[in-house]
């Protein structure tokens, strides 16, 4: 028996599959194999004794009891069928509770699992279903790391076209199933791509359904699939009661009201926000509004990661991060207040490490062996960083203006910059409450910078003045941040100049604190002013909170929200609303996968009240009311898709003549550059995908599900947006296409430029800090807060960045969020089956697969380009981002199908 399960071959068939049955009622079994009693086998097939369920007589007349319920061989079979039925076998893990271990007394005895054909087409005579036919699928034998079960079928001559196949998993666990391929028919072979879990019988689950390859739109769905079709969505979509348990398939709505400890519920009219995927956990007894938190957040079964996959090498990991590390860095750096001495220390986070406790305690060299490592001295683990690139090309490029400058449009935030239309800058606040709305850079400033290249005036007539603006979107935070310990904060303002030669310059940093504690609105602007030893310390300490604002907004809203939280309704809608074999879930499947598993993680340790993101980003305890607040403010679906934002921050304008419909404003803008490349490519692989399903305007504007979908996107999921007048309808391919685009864009190219490279730019943290501990030194200082800035600058500015505990916590998690999976799957990369088993399809992906492919060069070219300076150059960090492909671990380049980490 172990000798069988060990083997690499596959059972024959003709001992190893049972004899074909019918559904229905009907007489006995002929030639069906006697089997010894078994009492597993007795719990899950119908037709045992209710007395004796253990005991099962070899006798024919005990054989049809035990198989009565499944019905009788079909006398007018005209064809045979085979069934080969592959299943992964999972490894469990580090997060895993469920690891199918096959039964081998059941496979041997064929009571692995029931396979049910499902005729495509109602009976043409009665309207009714025709009868579906069953078999008991036997195991077959190993083959890698797949399970392989064959069962053989006799089909009558009316029976039609396969449509689906119902399983009922006898086994005691669930159970991943890969595929099922239908072979004998005179057209070919059947796929049935699964890609799935399947509950144990014993479960009490419902049976799983899975269609054949072929997509339908709802108008032209099989008559005998169209109740199928509707109930398994029924299924998908819940009663939106009771708590939802690991393995449950249910997709519905909430608000974010799980972060922990009595913090702001996010959705509804005072925090506007996303929906997320509802867990139904019982309510708070300290505070009614709040779910109460857990060790498990619930993700539908085919939402986590799967246990046979590497994928899971990133959520293993960054869960080992938050889980262990992170807990292990806190008892170490004990005091949260301790900040760097000198950059020296900073550098040996990288040349010597961090000792850890013995190993023998924490085993997280096991987990996160690209961090940890054992200490030959010692019987520790050492934390011991990477090097990151950026740094490893030029140790001083955080400090220079050039590389400040040049990180707005090829660092790893290159979507916030704006162009400024007009002067002066003005500010949108209420002045009772935060101040003067005017800014403090002044025309005489700006002009006194850009003296020798041109007027302000000109300027900005010639789009040459652009701007980082963190002043609106931060000052209402500043005053309850200022109360928190060990921070402070600001609204800020930094303007830039675009030079000759196609670099930004920067001119200009205002930082402003609203009205506070019975003193006025307080508002400086720094200018990098060379001939002061104090002023150009002033300008870097200013710089280092433009960073920390610019940090935390990419962290909190160019990342977080734009990405994995929009994100989110769009998956869960699309599983309530389309069905499997609808066209458009197919071609959306790929760039859904694993998010909804990544961000419950979110939920639990990084956005959490407590968490990652709100002990080490500014504002701290804030953070996710900021998030929302931005959202409520600016988030539109509209101006998600590349051009449109570009256009949106004044970055381009619409040219039908340019090559991809936009002229830059900035013309060495590498974010844009290639990412119109990649936007391009999505464009037309959906819209031959599109094409393929919908003949005309009608066929978009009648299709019931895809209608439902986009309805609930907006009144469910984005329901505090849902009153805009900026959705989009779809009424047209051109709708479908362009919705469908913008989607796989933020899943895939934004959340790649904003994602891998965070190590890069991140994991040398002065050079992204994600908070400003100390106000500048020149904002009402005390008599020893001006003598420690004129006398120690640097000690100064040390403690102005974050603490120990802030910057090894973050930069942990930057080295775990930067890493692909060592089978990540890439854009352009697996075709998915149902793409596969069509030629037109097929061609198009073909195609699709071949662009990034040319991308890829085109974008090597470009870094080797000296006159693109802003991606090339002395100790100058190429621009890769969002080059297609890439091999595994911490690469800054790679762009997957979807948000999987």
């Amino acid at each position: 028996m172990q000798s069988l399960h060990q083997s690499t071959g596959l059972l024959n068939p003709s001992t190893a599959t049972e004899k074909p049955f019918l559904n229905g009622t009907g007489a006995g079994i002929a030639s069906l194999a006697t089997r010894p009693s078994s009492t597993k086998f007795s719990k899950v097939v119908k037709g045992t004794n209710p007395v004796n369920p253990g005991r099962v007589r070899q006798s024919g007349s005990a054989v049809k009891a035990i198989l009565g319920g499944l019905g009788a061989l079909n006398p007018l079979a005209a064809v045979k069928v085979k069934a080969v039925v592959t299943v992964k076998q999972t490894v469990g893990g580090f997060l895993a509770d469920t690891v199918l271990v096959p039964n081998t007394v059941a496979d041997l005895l064929g009571t692995s699992m029931i396979l049910e054909l499902i005729p495509a087409e109602l009976d043409p005579k009665t309207g009714k279903p025709k009868p579906t036919v069953s078999s008991l699928a036997s195991f077959a034998g190993i083959n890698g790391t797949e399970i392989k079960y064959q069962a053989s079928f006799g089909l009558s001559a009316d029976f039609g076209t396969v449509g689906a196949v119902r399983i009922d998993n006898l086994h005691i666990r669930e159970m991943f199933l890969k595929e099922i391929v239908l072979e004998g028919f005179a057209t070919g072979s059947v796929n049935i791509e699964c890609e799935s879990w399947v509950p144990a019988k014993i479960s009490g689950k419902p049976k799983r359904v899975f269609f054949s390859t072929k997509s339908y739109l709802p108008s032209d769905t099989p008559t005998g699939l169209k109740k199928l079709r509707t109930d398994e969505l029924v299924v998908l979509r819940g009663s939106g009661q009771g708590e939802r348990k690991k393995g449950d398939r249910i997709y519905d709505y909430d608000v974010y009201n799980d972060l922990g400890d009595a913090r702001p519920v996010l959705g509804g009219k005072e925090n506007p926000y996303p929906r997320r995927c509802r867990t139904g956990r019982p309510r708070s007894s300290k505070n009614p509004e709040d779910e109460t938190r857990a060790l498990y957040f619930y993700v539908p079964r085919d939402e986590e990661f799967s246990e046979i996959k590497t994928a899971q090498f990133g959520v293993k990991t960054l869960y080992s991060a938050l889980h262990a590390l992170v807990p292990t860095l806190e008892t170490i750096l004990i005091d949260p207040k301790l900040g760097f001495p000198h950059f020296t220390a900073v550098n040996n986070l990288f040349d010597q490490g961090l000792n850890l406790p013995p190993y023998s305690q924490t085993n997280l060299v096991s987990f996160l062996p690209t961090l940890i490592r054992n200490s030959a001295e010692a019987s520790n683990d050492v934390l011991q960083f990477e090097v990151p690139p950026t740094m490893d090309r030029n140790s001083f490029f955080w400090f220079t203006d050039e590389e400040f400058a040049r990180q707005t449009l090829a660092g790893v935030n290159p979507c916030t910059i704006q162009l400024i239309k007009e002067w002066p800058i003005m500010g949108t606040l209420d002045p009772a409450v935060y101040g003067p709305q005017e800014s403090g850079i002044t025309k005489e400033l700006i002009e006194k910078e850009i003296r020798g290249y041109t007027t302000l005036d000109d300027a900005i007539q010639q789009k040459k003045l652009f701007m980082l603006d963190y002043h609106d979107v931060l000052l209402p935070f500043v005053g309850k941040t200022r109360e928190l310990d060990n921070t402070t904060l600001y609204g800020s303002r930094t303007v830039f100049y675009l030079c000759p030669a196609g670099t930004l310059r920067p001119l200009a940093i205002e930082l402003t604190r609203p009205p506070l504690d019975g003193k006025p609105q307080w508002k400086k602007v720094y200018v990098p002013n060379y001939s002061s030893a104090t002023d150009v310390w002033l300008w870097r300490f200013a710089k280092a909170h433009v960073l920390s604002h610019d940090s935390a907004y990419h962290q909190l809203i160019s990342h977080w929200l734009r990405t994995h939280c929009c994100t989110e309704p769009y998956i869960i809608a699309a599983k309530r609303q389309l069905s499997a074999m609808h066209p458009v879930h197919r071609l959306l499947l790929p760039h859904f996968r694993y998010t909804m598993e990544i961000n419950a993680l979110a939920r639990q340790a990084l956005i959490n009240a407590g968490g990652v993101i709100e002990s080490t980003f500014a504002p701290l305890k804030y953070c996710m009311q900021a998030s929302s607040a931005i959202y409520g403010q600016s988030w539109r679906f509209d101006k998600e898709g590349l051009p449109h934002d570009l256009i949106n921050r004044g970055l381009a304008v619409e040219d039908p003549s340019a090559p991809h419909g936009v002229k830059l404003t900035i013309e060495d803008y590498p974010y844009a550059n290639d990412g119109l490349l990649i936007w391009d490519s999505i464009k037309t692989w959906v819209t031959d995908y599109v094409n393929q399903y919908y003949p005309d305007s009608q066929s978009v504007s009648s299709d019931a599900e895809l209608q439902a979908w986009w309805s609930e996107v907006r009144n469910q999921g984005h329901e505090d947006k849902k009153d805009e007048p900026w959705w989009p309808t779809i009424s047209t391919q051109q709708d479908l296409v362009e919705v469908c685009t913008t989607i796989i864009w933020v899943v895939s190219g934004h959340h790649a430029a904003v994602n891998f490279g965070q190590y890069a730019f991140g994991g040398y943290f002065p050079n992204q800090p994600t908070t400003a501990r100390v106000k500048m030194p020149d904002e009402d200082p005390t008599e020893d807060e001006w003598k420690l800035f004129i006398e120690k600058p640097e000690q100064a500015l040390l403690a102005t960045l974050p603490s120990q505990i802030q910057a090894t916590k973050v930069m942990t998690v930057l080295d775990v969020l930067s890493a692909h999976a060592p089978d990540e799957e890439y854009l352009g990369g697996p075709i998915e089956p149902a793409w596969r088993d069509d030629p037109n399809v097929k061609a198009a992906f073909e195609k699709f697969n071949g662009r990034q492919k040319e991308i890829e060069g085109e974008i090597d070219a470009r870094n080797a380009d000296s006159s693109r300076k802003n991606r090339s150059g002395a100790g100058v960090y190429p621009y890769e981002l969002l080059k297609p492909f890439s091999e595994s671990g911490v690469t800054g380049k790679g762009v997957p199908y979807s948000i999987s980490i």
